[in-house]
């Protein structure tokens, strides 16, 4: 008996459900730390901190990583090379910079990772599981933790396994701020949903800047289901001074 198999071939250029993009935030300035270097290409225990990111999307086999960099961003470029960069030619807020790889990711429909470029220390296995959430029907995946003093981040306000919205510490009412699971900054879309979302995010705010934690709120007035994962508080730490730096590198030597 002769069994034929039929096997249909993936064309070239378009993208596959069980890929994984990547979008990491670059295009910030090193002003804080004092230095002429972008923020992004700080050291950390003699690596740039974009560069720890990269190694771990790239240890992951991510099909697609875009770098959003800024107009004089060619250090940054070289650094991530050979992957692709978009550029951000105004700082007009983190919605505003996802936005900016959108010729890049048009045909994406996979999970699409949101990552700030000062946030070296996240792990595989956290990506991934957000990365799965998405999977699971999820459009939009927020990655928390739970600092030892809340102090001034973001709240996630939590409906059993739904993420209700992000609430700012200087918007939240006093039983808001009692909320302990605090927002990291980093976030997964399905890339079906992602351009769609950012496009009905407004400036209306004292910044006049383009948030995408607004997202979340027009993600679940069209329906689109919303949940927040846990990390560990080390593992999302960011850095902009350079005390948070040399806090970043004791962090990793204890990993």
């Amino acid at each position: 008996m002769i069994i034929i198999l039929k096997v249909k071939f993936e064309k070239k250029g378009t993208f596959m459900n069980n890929k994984i993009a990547a979008v990491i935030l670059g295009a910030g300035k090193g002003t804080r730390m004092k230095s002429d270097l972008p923020k992004v290409m700080m050291p950390v225990l003699k690596k740039p901190m974009i560069r720890h990111i990269i190694d771990t999307l790239e240890d992951m086999g991510i099909d697609k990583i875009i770098t959003v960099i800024s107009p004089d961003g060619d250090l940054v470029k070289k650094e991530v090379a050979p992957h692709e960069t978009c550029v951000q030619q105004e700082q007009l807020g983190t919605g505003h910079a996802v936005n900016c790889a959108k010729d890049l990711l048009k045909d994406f429909d996979g999970p699409v990772l949101v990552i700030f470029g000062d946030t070296p220390l996240i792990t595989k296995q956290t990506f991934l599981k957000a990365a799965q959430k998405v999977r699971e029907g999820y459009g939009v995946v927020v990655l928390g933790f739970t600092p030892d003093d809340p102090a001034r981040y973001g709240r996630l306000k939590m409906k059993e396994d739904e993420l209700e919205k992000i609430v700012e510490y200087k918007d939240a009412t006093e039983q808001e701020r009692a909320i302990t699971f605090c927002n990291s900054g980093c976030m997964a879309f399905d890339g079906k949903h992602l351009f769609g979302l950012l496009s009905q995010i407004g400036n209306k705010n004292a910044s006049g800047e383009f948030y995408l934690t607004d997202a979340i709120e027009i993600a679940r007035k069209a329906g689109i289901k919303c949940t927040a994962i846990e990390g560990n508080p080390h593992e999302v730490a960011s850095a902009n001074t350079r005390e948070e730096l040399a806090l970043l590198e004791s962090y990793l030597k204890n990993r």
